[in-house]
């Protein structure tokens, strides 16, 4: 923990890079991978109605993760916050309070979910040709539920003092694990959606063990011993308010895909599993831009407690241009290699050619999309929860949402698949004016 500290407070910005950003990086392409292997090997069955089914679930498990972000995104914040205050006792208080508060409420979500499968398939979008999939997924996803929410949690957590090596390690082991089931289980023992949801829970399982194994036996900072649970509210406002954010982020996404996935249901099962396979893709260039931004959110936030805003801005102002340069990078290569990519998923002439076209406009805001997500994260790292949370739902509901239903309305499908973009554009303009406002009002602007 000693020399994970000592590179957030001293560290180059290439050590920062390499501590924290890859790893992180790493972990956001090991959940690219967790969900594009469902994708894959249920594709191999030649069924674009297990493919939507496969789709249509995801912004199920988004919410759960959203909830996990809730815990995670804002305890990894105050983590680095009172790790560079020396408030050690605040983080076991803290890193307590999200240990049974991710076990409490993915009970809770398990129990919601199982007790409403067909209302909920229904209202993801799931049609007469989807629901037996659809709810199929869903119920054994949903026995994973506490879980999936506490490796997701504390996956974040953990890399509040600088450890995303072991985070990278946790998501890595669980993505292995369902690789190595998914053929298994949907192709081998033929058990389609079935399998892949039963893969995806051992996969968290591996996780989950791990991650219990490393907080009990290396991290001394942190506490799993409900005597240090606290609902006091100077223990529960930071980290709900700091994850607020990201969370809202997420499950506003959630309901976004599932506003999308009921208008793309009107133009056919095609155009939903093109939808999903396009959405991979486009999702290697967002999470690679998230991975360096919450990679570098908690040297941020470490040197914003420890009040060095030299160093804050200097660090800021590098992950900006480190942005622009990957995400114009992996830009080009996903547009030239847009249709191998998406004839990789599935091999049905309908799905890749509407496939490459989704993928084309996903991509047009794809170099800019890292300072986007730079907004958010210096709003949070910097205690402005308000302005990050409005600034994380600008791009997922605020703006998408009207331009959607609007878009949809006047120019029809090509009004569904040009909306993302346009709303990346609109939402990155808005952002910079929120941080800009904020900027001005903290103690160190003027050392920039």
């Amino acid at each position: 923990m000693e020399k994970n500290e000592q590179i957030l407070k001293q560290g180059s910005f290439l050590q920062l890079a390499v501590n924290l950003c890859i790893p992180t990086i790493v972990i956001m392409l090991v959940m690219v991978i967790y969900n594009m292997a469902d994708t894959y090997f249920i594709g191999k069955t030649g069924d674009p109605c297990k493919i939507a089914a496969v789709s249509l679930c995801a912004p199920v498990f988004s919410i759960l993760s959203g909830l996990g972000t809730l815990l995670g995104s804002g305890g990894c914040t105050v983590v680095s916050l009172s790790l560079g205050k020396k408030e050690y006792d605040r983080i076991k208080a803290c890193t307590s309070l999200c240990c049974y508060g991710s076990l409490v409420i993915g009970l809770i979500f398990s129990a919601a979910v199982l007790m409403n499968l067909t209302g909920i398939s229904s209202a993801i979008g799931a049609n007469e040709d989807t629901l037996g999939y659809t709810r199929t997924y869903l119920r054994i996803l949903a026995f994973g539920g506490p879980i999936i929410l506490f490796g997701n949690v504390f996956n974040n957590l953990i890399r509040g003092d600088g450890s995303a090596k072991q985070s990278m390690i946790s998501n890595g082991l669980g993505t292995i694990v369902n690789i190595i089931l998914d053929p298994i289980l949907i192709l081998g023992f033929r058990m389609g959606v079935a399998g892949a949801a039963a893969a995806t829970i051992i996969g968290n399982m591996v996780s989950f063990l791990y991650l219990l194994w490393y907080v009990i036996k290396k991290q001394k900072i942190f506490s799993l011993d409900i005597r240090d649970l606290s609902l006091k509210k100077e223990v529960v406002l930071p980290i709900v308010t700091l994850g607020l954010p990201l969370a809202c982020s997420t499950i506003m996404m959630s309901f976004s895909h599932m506003f999308m996935n009921h208008i793309l249901a009107g133009y056919g099962s095609v155009a939903v599993a093109a939808s999903g396979v396009a959405g991979k893709v486009s999702m290697v260039v967002s999470m690679i831009a998230m991975g360096l931004c919450m990679g570098m959110q908690p040297a941020i936030s470490y040197n914003c407690g420890a009040e060095d805003y030299k160093r804050m801005y200097q660090i800021i102002r590098n992950l900006g241009i480190l942005t622009v340069i990957v995400g114009s990078l992996m830009t080009v290569g996903c547009l030239i290699g847009k249709s191998s990519l998406v004839a990789a998923f599935i091999e049905h002439e309908d799905v890749i050619r509407l496939g490459e076209k989704m993928v084309v406009a996903s991509m047009l805001m794809g170099p800019f999309y890292g300072l986007y997500q730079l907004c958010t994260t210096f709003l949070q790292s910097t205690g402005k929860a308000s302005y990050a949370t409005v600034v994380a739902l600008l791009d997922k509901g605020i703006i998408y949402l009207p331009m959607l239903f609007g878009l949809n309305a006047l120019f029809g499908l090509d009004g569904v698949i040009y909306t993302a973009p346009l709303t990346d554009m609109v939402s990155l303009l808005a952002g910079g004016v929120l941080c800009f406002l904020w900027n001005k009002k903290l103690p160190g602007s003027s050392q920039r």
